[in-house]
């Protein structure tokens, strides 16, 4: 059987969640914040139950089930490219690719290179630069610049596998914004508001051995297809791209969750 193809799917049933909230995505700062980003209105989670255990070698036999399962399709909500608007699935998936992302960060100390390479000042300010592009991006300050530029004079101060982590991806993702976004001058709200939903959306536990904090979440960037016969837009294609989106799975607990981002 090929990866992403169904395969045995009946050990896993998915409940929706709807009483779960994320009051991180809900503030009235985070709301403010995203306006301005011009990204209110264009992240949402939510959360779905599961019942049996996680096994991570199964890994695209669990995210498949998850997609074909009948309290998953007409709840789960997906953002259209073509119209802008939340939807729901609604349809069957004909196959699911699903990457593993590197959750491994739980400390906002992560970021505190910027501060050692000068690209944020101690005053928490950002370096400016000149004006340049990197499409469809505006790279006017040494973060944006460290972020994107890859043969900048500091894009090493990330490497690949730092770049690869859900919380360098998230903080990237609010740093970048939508569209119209007015960037910040200071570093401190997009790190402000990439912790408030970095929390949320992770779980974590004391290692009883080492009295450690670690993180329980799996965390896998999912893109899902949909046969055109099965799809309400108009399509060219035999196999549509339906969303690209990272899925949380918490097998720990009492409750077994999946948190779709």
């Amino acid at each position: 059987m090929a990866a992403g193809e169904p395969g045995d799917l009946d050990c896993y049933y998915f409940r929706f969640l709807p009483q779960k909230t994320f009051q991180s995505l809900s503030t009235r700062e985070t709301t403010s914040r995203l306006r301005q980003w011009s990204m209110l209105g264009r992240i949402q989670a939510q959360a779905f139950g599961f019942d049996q255990k996680f096994q991570a070698y199964r890994k695209d036999d669990f995210v498949m089930a998850f997609f074909k399962d009948p309290n998953v399709i007409p709840n789960l909500k997906l953002l259209s490219d073509s119209s802008g608007q939340w939807i729901t699935l609604g349809t069957e998936v004909k196959k699911i690719e699903a990457i593993n992302v590197p959750c491994t960060q739980i400390s906002m100390s992560f970021f505190n290179r910027l501060y050692d390479e000068n690209i944020v000042r101690e005053s928490g300010h950002i370096v400016k630069c000149l004006d340049s592009f990197c499409d469809p991006f505006l790279i006017s300050d040494e973060l944006r610049k460290v972020l994107l530029v890859e043969d900048s004079e500091k894009y090493e101060v990330f490497s690949q596998p730092d770049r690869e982590e859900f919380l360098f991806c998230l903080f990237k993702h609010l740093c970048l914004g939508g569209a119209l976004c007015q960037y910040e001058d200071v570093l401190n709200p997009y790190l402000e508001t990439t912790k408030l939903i970095y929390k949320d959306l992770v779980s974590v536990r004391k290692n009883p051995q080492t009295k450690k904090i670690q993180i329980t979440s799996s965390i896998f960037k999912v893109t899902a297809y949909v046969s055109v016969a099965n799809w309400h837009f108009s399509m060219d294609d035999t196999v549509h791209r339906l969303t690209s989106r990272s899925d949380l799975f918490d097998p720990s607990g009492e409750t077994r969750k999946v948190q779709s981002w």
